[in-house]
């Protein structure tokens, strides 16, 4: 007996994964034409908005482009959604897969598009336009969300708060970062994040002539900042706190007021919340150390942890192998927050951190704006908007995938009914309480 015989079953399987593979490798060449046909106007609109950065909430130019391109291609365009003028919904198609592709476009202050904004939002234009000739086979809604204020702001937190992913069956994005060697997602997530404003008001006296009559708001903060730096003892691997004085004054004067700025962050819900309460005590004790009164408010939406949805991280997986970037293991933890991570709790979703090839710059720097307009920053983009693509149309084409989607967006919908309603709710504890003078 041969037990390496091969039966008519054996051929059977091999000729029909054979056929499958081709079929596939056919699809995947026709997303890449899809995208070439796109591809100059693309580059166009990243390049620009490169070139003309522009502020959270501020984004005017950017939205004019990334509106104008998607209406001239057939999308029902909703400008200025939620009452945020540089928010947008663009939409083709009606079927009973909704997919979502995420533009960000804000830049950061004096450095430009040193987080390559501009390259996430040609890459999530770019798979639009890729994969929307396809839309009515495929039996999806294809809905392209402008996003502003990534960096701050919130800007997915309030079009979620607002209902903007409402019946989102899966939400994806990319973004770039300096150099990785793999381009694996799967398990990797981000931080959460909080920030807040803490005024402290005591009482103004001369400093020479009647100090002691004074309630010095400075001593506050110098307390505060203080016992935020002791409390680093207790911060673990992940976590992070920073506090930056806000206040000016002078020399003859007892400050009657003094601000900072805060924020922490970690890497699950229940470890910021204990880091943030913590925070905010060191924050009190200025006050009730000092006899002056504090008011802490939030100045943005929490941006929650990403969760790579596991679906998705495997079709992403996919197109990567055949764009021939490596997969080498997870890329990880990112030392870094989003507002995606929101979405992603409460909406299938991927948001994969892959590198510039050969960028040694840190994010958020002039040299990784640079980096971020190299052709290997091009290049990238690309890659980012065929991979896309090529999930919408793995996930809406293979009944098993799309059933989980479906199913884990109905699943997390159920479970953060709450929080859609108001995504806000978890941002500080109850009323801040006040040091007494």
């Amino acid at each position: 007996m041969n037990d390496d015989a091969t039966t008519p079953a054996d051929l059977d399987a091999t000729a029909t994964s054979a056929g499958s593979a081709a079929r596939d490798a056919a699809e995947f060449a026709r997303i890449a034409a899809g995208y070439a046909s796109h591809r100059e106007r693309i580059h166009e609109t990243a390049r620009t908005i490169h070139a003309h950065p522009e502020l959270a909430f501020e984004e005017h130019r950017a939205h004019a482009l990334c509106t104008d391109l998607l209406g001239e291609a057939g999308f029902t365009v909703e400008r200025g959604v939620c009452g945020l003028p540089t928010a947008f919904r663009a939409t083709l198609g009606t079927g009973s897969l909704v997919a979502s592709l995420c533009v960000e476009y804000d830049a950061l202050p004096e450095i430009g598009h040193g987080c390559g904004h501009h390259l996430i939002a040609g890459a999530s234009l770019g798979a639009a336009l890729a994969i929307a000739e396809q839309v009515p086979e495929l039996d999806i809604t294809l809905q392209v969300i402008g996003t502003p204020a990534e960096e701050h702001g919130g800007g997915k937190a309030l079009l979620i708060e607002h209902g903007v992913f409402d019946g989102v069956d899966l939400s994806l994005m990319v973004h770039p970062t300096p150099h990785t060697d793999s381009y694996d997602v799967a398990g990797s997530t981000s931080q959460a994040v909080g920030r807040w404003r803490a005024t402290y008001t005591g009482r103004g006296a001369h400093a020479a002539a009647n100090p002691a009559d004074g309630v010095n708001a400075n001593d506050a903060a110098v307390i505060a900042q203080v016992a935020a730096g002791l409390l680093r003892q207790r911060v673990t691997d992940g976590q992070r706190l920073a506090l930056v004085p806000q206040q000016s004054g002078v020399t003859n004067i007892i400050p009657e007021t003094a601000v900072i700025d805060l924020e922490c962050r970690a890497l699950t819900m229940p470890e910021f919340e204990v880091l943030r309460d913590r925070l905010l005590e060191c924050v009190r004790a200025g006050a009730v150390a000092t006899g002056c009164t504090v008011e802490i408010l939030a100045t943005e939406p929490v941006y929650e942890p990403v969760q790579q949805d596991e679906v998705l991280a495997a079709s992403w997986a996919d197109a990567m192998a055949r764009l021939g970037r490596p997969l080498a293991g997870s890329v990880g933890i990112m030392a870094a927050s989003t507002d995606m991570g929101n979405v992603s709790q409460r909406v299938p979703s991927l948001h994969p951190f892959v590198g510039i090839t050969g960028s040694a710059s840190s994010l958020h720097t002039r040299e990784f704006a640079a980096d971020a307009a190299s052709p290997e920053g091009y290049r990238l983009m690309d890659d980012g908007a065929r991979a896309m693509a090529w999930i919408i149309r793995d996930v809406a084409t293979d009944p098993a995938k799309r059933e989980q989607v479906r199913a884990r967006a109905a699943a997390l919908r159920g479970a953060h009914a709450e929080q859609l309603r108001d995504v806000r709710a978890r941002q500080l504890p109850d009323s801040p309480v006040q040091g007494e003078r």
